[in-house]
């Protein structure tokens, strides 16, 4: 009879193992990081240079949505003088 590879052994070192290291891997939690002004200045960059794209993003989305309704408009009529 073949033994198989998972001996109850080998579960047993390896739940030992994991019991070990598991309070190794957790984090520190006794040090408080404080933000500074200069990281609530970069964050309301960040902002800026997000809401100031949106400004030719609207341009854009406007153009678009005319061009889309007056292309409509136009067949529409060209269809109607056709008749």
């Amino acid at each position: 009879m073949k033994k198989g590879l998972i001996t109850p052994w080998s579960v047993v070192s390896l739940a030992a193992t994991l019991m070990m290291t598991g309070t190794a891997q957790a984090a520190s939690t006794s040090k408080v990081y404080m933000s500074t002004t200069m990281i609530f200045m970069f964050i309301g960059f960040c902002a800026l240079v997000v809401a100031i794209q949106l400004i030719p993003a609207m341009i854009t989305l406007y153009g678009m949505i005319k061009a889309a309704l007056s292309s409509r408009s136009e067949k529409a009529a060209a269809s109607s003088r056709a008749r």
